[in-house]
This record gives C-alpha cells, sequence and structure tokens, in this order.
C-alpha cells in the first residue's frame, strides 16, 4: 500500500552571505512570482553599497524573500522596513526576523503602491525596488518614492526590472551603477 503524499507546498531558502548573520539560512514561502535575488546578484549589489549600508534606514519596497533587506540588517544597517503584499510571506519576514532576535526589523502587510502613494512618516537612505516582474511597476514606485518625500537627500536605490522594459526614472536620480546579468537589469541610482 502507497503512502499518501502531503500536499504541503514546498519551501526554499537564502543565505546571508557577508556580516552578523553570514552563512545563515531563512526559509522562504513558494508563493507564484515570488524570486529570491541570487546570491551573485546580491554579492554585486552589497559590492556596490559595502560602504553605504552601516547605519542606513533601509525600505525594501515589494520585500519577497526579504533576501536584500535582511542581508542590509546583517551589515549593520540601522533599521529595515519591509513592505510585502503577500499576507503569508509577510508573516515569513516576520517570523524571520523574529528566528534573527531583531528588533530593527517592521514588516508591513499591504499593497506597496498604496503605501508610496501616502506622505512618508520616515524617510530612508538606502532602498529596494525589486517589484514583480511583468507587472509595470518599477516607474511608478520610483515616481511616487520621489514625489512623497520617502527618500533622504542622498539616498541610493537599488532597482531591479526587466532587460526589454524601459522605465523612466526621476531626473534628479543619478545612475551610479549599472548590471546586466540574464535577463534582469540591474541599476544603482543617487538622489541629487
Amino acid at each position: 500500500m502507497r503512502k499518501q503524499q502531503s500536499k504541503k507546498p514546498v519551501s526554499g531558502h537564502i543565505r546571508l552571505i557577508s556580516g552578523r548573520f553570514r552563512g545563515r539560512k531563512l526559509p522562504v514561502k513558494d508563493v507564484e512570482g515570488l524570486r529570491p535575488t541570487t546570491d551573485r546578484v546580491k554579492e554585486t549589489v552589497f559590492n556596490w553599497l559595502m560602504q553605504d549600508v552601516r547605519d542606513a534606514k533601509v525600505l525594501d519596497c515589494f520585500a519577497g524573500s526579504g533576501s536584500l533587506g535582511f542581508e542590509a540588517l546583517s551589515r549593520f544597517a540601522h533599521s529595515a522596513t519591509f513592505f510585502e503584499f503577500d499576507k503569508q510571506v509577510a508573516q515569513q519576514l516576520q517570523q524571520n526576523a523574529d528566528t534573527l532576535k531583531l528588533d530593527n526589523a517592521r514588516v508591513e502587510q499591504g499593497d506597496t503602491l498604496s503605501k508610496l502613494a501616502t506622505p512618508a512618516a520616515q524617510t530612508f537612505d538606502l532602498v529596494f525596488v525589486d517589484p514583480p516582474f511583468r507587472r509595470d511597476m518599477v516607474q511608478t514606485c520610483c515616481a511616487l518614492l520621489e514625489a512623497n518625500q520617502w527618500l533622504n537627500e542622498e539616498a541610493l536605490i537599488y532597482v531591479e526590472f526587466e532587460r526589454e522594459s524601459t522605465p523612466i526614472f526621476p531626473e534628479n536620480w543619478t545612475i551610479l551603477k549599472e548590471k546586466q546579468a540574464g535577463q534582469v537589469c540591474c541599476r544603482l541610482y543617487q538622489r541629487t
């Protein structure tokens, strides 16, 4: 007689690559459209940000796995706020923050663009914009960050988008770094 297999969704994990939680693996919910930033891309991004993460107030706009925000916290960012639409994914982010005993991580469940459409209660030094692909959210997200004063004066903004798309970014953002990895275009901007 065959055992009945459970239908429990398979989960993956992210690995923190440097800092105080180096090597720690955190579970990630298996949700359609969730694509954690690869270690290779994450390493590139944090090499770009090497001098700028410590003590930064971080906003992870479409947190998903939380890979970028947790990496920033591991590298001694002052704090990180995670915006995540999916309720289960947001709960997993909170569990991961609890596992790491982080009192400087805040998870907010809800629609990122709706949150950014309101005036900012807090401003940020470092912002990650890595929305679900093929949903045309990058340009709107970046415009809202600027229009509603979510950014500190010389904030750094890391953006990932589909190679074939051509979003328009705020005029006062200067490209510092750019890289293409497969179908993904990665850019680091600074607000000027």
